[in-house]
């Protein structure tokens, strides 16, 4: 990230970042206090004005949203005690585990509804194929074609974005579980398929080696089920703040879409191959050397994104498409503080410490990707600043997450680099942006 591409973001007439994958406490393994409020909380901390509410299916927390919020712009909600606070639209996922093309299939997609009477018809409408209350992200039986045909009945102006698309467990090219193609997992259903969610172990850059989906607007969020991890992965719009113009804009990228903020993709769970219980991790060529057998206990590896990619790709790595919109990769601000304190895992201290550099700065996004060096120095650590601008610069040793185990991020602040707090230059995905003047 660079001075370029943040002043080029910032330069747009309208900037927001939003992150619409999110889950409510009513999913399973989620924080208690992930609903609106806290979630209104963090985002702003965050620096994101507009946050998908997450698991709408579920009957009991919908209550709670038409309670707590009210509608600010067209399909845009907000908190009633804090109208001037984070934005909502209506989301929620689902999971489909069903047989087709003689293979069991799991699949998650995430459903965007225009309004609350939309959200209670296919609540209503889902309620007589399986347990809505049972989890906030509700299980389903029938196929994932299905899912898009139920939920367009209900009304066309709702939008199916398919979920973590590479993961190997459940998704739509998952090793595991997955197709081919999305046109073989939605048959004809695919005309209403206009977008795909990255994941936290793919980027745009790796989804830009297959031509079969330059199509498709390329949508990051951050599966978040505590409020820190708001905004991990997020969008960046420029279009009006209201569902039409933003479903114009994932549409159709040019209307306002101008870009996303990743994880680095080597840190999530499934980038690597690997059997986690034997502590094997493989490459992509290893794994296929092994011929996808773990070499310890002899059963299947579980086959990670970065293979799967591979496995597909018709384009070398680098490879940058006409349709493309750039991303940057940010590492969360707890996380370079505690790498600056030398501990492995966000503590007490760790978060005093983050609140006050909010406190002073702003909005994390403040922080990490618009604040110039100088504004930084007058409030930042000099250890934690160094840990912001090697980040910037994309400086970083990863080891990679596999098979369920997310990856570490060091960033190596006790090395001797005179230049560590120096903007530097692009990064090598910048350079690829600006050359196709992406801009």
């Amino acid at each position: 990230m660079t001075n370029y591409l943040r002043s080029q973001w910032r330069s747009k007439r309208t900037i927001f970042l939003a992150d619409f994958h999110v889950h409510s406490r009513y999913s399973r393994a989620t924080s208690k206090d992930m609903g609106p409020v806290a979630m209104n909380r963090a985002a702003k901390e965050k620096g994101l004005a507009l946050v998908g509410t997450g698991d709408f299916t579920h009957p009991g927390y919908l209550a709670e949203l038409k309670e707590q919020l009210i509608e600010g712009t067209p399909g845009i909600y907000v908190l009633k005690d804090d109208p001037e606070g984070t934005r909502f639209i209506l989301t929620s996922e689902v999971s489909n585990i069903f047989t087709q093309g003689g293979k069991s299939r799991r699949v998650h997609t995430v459903i965007f509804a225009p309004g609350f009477e939309v959200a209670e018809d296919i609540q209503r409408r889902f309620s007589f194929l399986g347990n809505i209350a049972s989890d906030g992200r509700p299980i389903f039986g029938f196929s994932a074609k299905d899912l898009v045909r139920i939920v367009k009945d209900a009304s066309p102006d709702c939008l199916v974005l398919p979920a973590h698309v590479w993961t190997p467990w459940f998704s739509v090219f998952g090793a595991k579980s997955g197709f081919d193609s999305i046109e073989e997992c939605f048959e004809e259903q695919s005309c209403h398929i206009h977008c795909l969610e990255t994941g936290l172990s793919s980027d745009p850059p790796m989804n830009w080696r297959l031509s079969a989906l330059d199509g498709y607007a390329l949508l990051s969020n951050s599966d978040a089920h505590s409020p820190s991890r708001l905004g991990r992965e997020s969008n960046v719009f420029s279009c009006p703040l209201t569902y039409k113009d933003i479903m114009l804009a994932i549409k159709d990228p040019r209307s306002g879409l101008e870009g996303t903020i990743e994880f680095f993709p080597e840190e999530g769970k499934y980038h690597l191959d690997g059997h986690r219980t034997c502590r094997v991790r493989f490459s992509p060529d290893e794994s296929r050397a092994a011929s996808g057998i773990c070499p310890v206990c002899g059963g299947p590896l579980t086959l990670g994104v970065l293979y799967r990619v591979e496995s597909l790709a018709n384009r070398p790595e680098g490879f940058v498409p006409d349709s493309a919109r750039p991303c940057v990769h940010l590492i969360p601000l707890e996380e370079i503080i505690a790498d600056a304190f030398g501990v492995k895992s966000v503590t007490g201290f760790v978060r005093k410490e983050y609140r006050r550099l909010i406190q002073i700065g702003g909005t994390e996004m403040d922080i990490l990707l618009w604040k110039e060096v100088e504004e930084l120095k007058s409030f930042v650590p000099e250890r934690i600043l160094k840990g912001i601008m090697k980040m910037r610069r994309g400086d970083v040793h990863i080891t990679p997450g596999y098979d369920g185990v997310y990856g570490r991020i060091s960033l190596s602040l006790d090395d001797d680099d005179d230049d560590a707090i120096d903007q530097g230059g692009p990064s090598i995905n910048e350079r690829r942006c600006i050359q196709k003047d992406l801009f």
